[in-house]
């Protein structure tokens, strides 16, 4: 199993979860640990990314060689267009 590398604004948004909730992130992250390939591959600007659903929250993140990367994390409204600009591509 590969290390899960959490950037620090994607901590400050699970710290800021409702307990329930901060949970099923947590189980989530373990999910992608297990088997990486568990989200869905995303398309155009998130291209190499994925998604991983949890209630109303989407976790993005890809799979390096050494670590799993989660680039960002938040609700299914506004995350992607939020991704793709916090990882530096245009939405």
């Amino acid at each position: 199993m590969r290390a899960v590398r959490l950037p620090p604004e994607v901590q400050r948004a699970i710290r800021t979860l409702h307990p329930d909730l901060k949970r099923r992130v947590r189980a989530a992250l373990d999910l992608i640990r297990a088997a990486p390939n568990s989200g869905k591959p995303l398309k155009r600007e998130l291209q190499g990314w994925r998604s991983l659903p949890v209630g109303r929250i989407r976790i993005i993140y890809r799979e390096t060689r050494a670590v799993i990367e989660v680039g960002a994390i938040g609700p299914r409204t506004a995350i992607y267009r939020d991704a793709a600009e916090r990882l530096g591509r245009k939405p």
